[in-house]
């Protein structure tokens, strides 16, 4: 005797549940494509940050968090050569130079981080942390190589995403790029990555409470903000610079440059020696400004 067949049979009740079942999903399926016809989503970032952006008018997200969330999603597109310094305006420590000559400088850059370099510029064999040479102060007789942290490289592709990663899993805060012949291309810090998501991050030269931008370094030379104003300027340095044409002295050096100088590049301007420190958003942060030399003069 033959079992019975409910499934085949279209008033069973196992049949009818199916058959159901089936119904039911077309209509679900049916109403998801209409609510998708009345209020599309993303089909790109593009069209996501727009999202963001009308979702901080609703009031539905704070402005700086749809900052963040803007710059999380351009971070992804972005790599390791896109935010890095290149090689020609990387300060860099030769592991052969005396001590004096380093403490110089650390002094002059103001960096707490040093890739190190033995014979050629290209050679990197480490990095060195500024603090590190208060040890050789007390004790002479130290090796510097023994002080030297391993070196970090990555290719100019790797992106911000997974570098990030690999900063926080390595627990450190700069790697050397290198390009596709194994060159050294530049370097990248871990606050270069953050920033792309945060915005610019206040670092050791940064000065709250400062009112003209312009302080004192150690060597007697002077650390100028570039939104310092022409007034603060003129006053520091005794200069009679044009006050009505330009407010700041970073908008008055790339007028005269012809474009915003790039991080340790140096513009000699009436009278005075602009080092670029420090840039960020595609404008100089920190200038280092001394008096033209007779050797700036006659280089010019």
């Amino acid at each position: 005797m033959s079992e019975p067949q409910p499934s085949r049979s279209p008033h069973g009740k196992s049949g009818g549940t199916r058959a159901g079942a089936e119904a039911h999903g077309p209509k679900r399926n049916l109403l998801e494509r209409v609510l998708e016809f009345l209020h599309p989503g993303p089909d790109s970032t593009s069209e996501l940050i727009e999202t963001l952006a009308e979702a901080e008018s609703r009031d539905l997200i704070a402005p700086e968090s749809r900052l963040m969330l803007e710059g999380v999603l351009r971070m992804a597109e972005l790599s390791a050569g896109d935010v890095m310094v290149a090689a020609p305006r990387m300060d860099l420590l030769d592991i052969d130079a005396p001590y004096d000559a380093l403490l110089a400088a650390v002094i002059n850059t103001g960096h707490s981080r040093f890739p190190v370099y033995e014979d050629q510029r290209d050679n990197i064999i480490g990095f060195l942390l500024a603090k590190d040479l208060l040890k050789l102060q007390r004790a002479p007789e130290l090796n510097l190589r023994t002080l030297l942290r391993p070196a970090v490289f990555v290719p100019e592709s790797k992106g911000l995403n997974e570098l990030l990663r690999d900063f926080r899993a390595n627990r450190s805060h700069l790697a050397v790029v290198i390009d596709e012949f194994g060159n050294t291309a530049g370097l990248v810090t871990i606050e270069d990555v953050l920033e792309e998501i945060v915005g610019e991050i206040e670092d050791e030269f940064d000065d709250g409470a400062g009112e003209s931008g312009i302080y004192t370094l150690a060597d007697g030379s002077q650390r100028v903000a570039g939104d310092a104003s022409i007034e603060a300027v003129n006053k520091a340095f005794s200069m009679r610079l044009d006050e009505a044409e330009f407010d700041t002295i970073g908008g008055f050096v790339a007028h005269e440059h012809g474009q915003v100088p790039r991080r340790g590049e140096t513009v000699l301007l009436a009278g005075l020696r602009f080092h670029v420190m420090l840039t960020r958003g595609g404008a100089v942060r920190w200038y280092k400004v001394t008096r033209q030399t007779a050797d700036d003069e006659s280089a010019a």
